[in-house]
């Protein structure tokens, strides 16, 4: 149907590689932790609005020039890997009051910096990009009628994947940040690891080659 083959290998694939940790994993956990689950919540949406400008961006043929264009893949990757440091960098820094000795009590991140923040966590992510562009054909035929109507289908069907994922891991993740939330020490060291994690990530993207 659509020109599709093996969907039921698609979703399962699709399942697989959504659970692998990353940065967008971490970063609904540290929202949902941190301000329960409707900020998790907020940053899955903006997640997946990302994921939905490289799904376009591949059906159309856009990504092709990250795949082609050494120049645009390393524009793009350092905008991420920097953006990945910063907010990592932003979470360890963010830990003590210099003047009273005590853990500042932060002011919760509103609903749309969560989201945007999510955002370009993903779309500011060129490996994104070439994954659509390797993975998602694979799965159309080569006499489809409407490839890019096949790709658009099957991209929608990952991304509705990943924010069931997502949701699931702010579930899970506001669950436990309610138990630990009343340490400020617990807290502290949490958004230290996750700083670190971010810019494990940041750095390992830019280290990261084009194919």
């Amino acid at each position: 149907m659509f020109g599709i083959t093996d969907l039921w290998l698609f979703v399962i694939s699709g399942i697989a590689l959504n659970i692998m940790p990353g940065p967008d994993s971490l970063y609904v956990i540290g929202r949902s932790g941190a301000q329960g689950f409707r900020a998790g919540s907020t940053a899955s949406f903006g997640i997946a609005s990302g994921t939905l400008v490289h799904i376009f961006a591949a059906a159309f043929g856009l990504s092709a020039i990250l795949a082609t264009s050494a120049t645009a893949f390393t524009v793009i990757k350092i905008l991420g890997c920097c953006y990945l440091v910063y907010m990592g960098l932003s979470m360890i820094l963010s830990r003590k009051d210099s003047a009273e000795g005590s853990m500042i009590q932060p002011r919760p991140t509103s609903q749309r910096k969560i989201f945007s923040q999510g955002f370009l966590t993903n779309v500011l992510n060129p490996k994104v990009a070439l994954f659509f562009l390797a993975f998602v054909p694979q799965f159309i035929a080569y006499d489809a009628p409407n490839k890019v109507l096949s790709f658009l289908i099957l991209g929608l069907i990952f991304n509705i994947n990943g924010m069931i994922w997502c949701h699931l891991l702010a579930w899970s993740s506001a669950s436990v940040g309610r138990r630990v939330k009343q340490s400020r020490r617990v807290n502290q060291l949490m958004n230290q690891c996750a700083g670190a994690l971010f810019i494990c990530f940041g750095i390992k993207l830019a280290l990261s080659e084009q194919n």
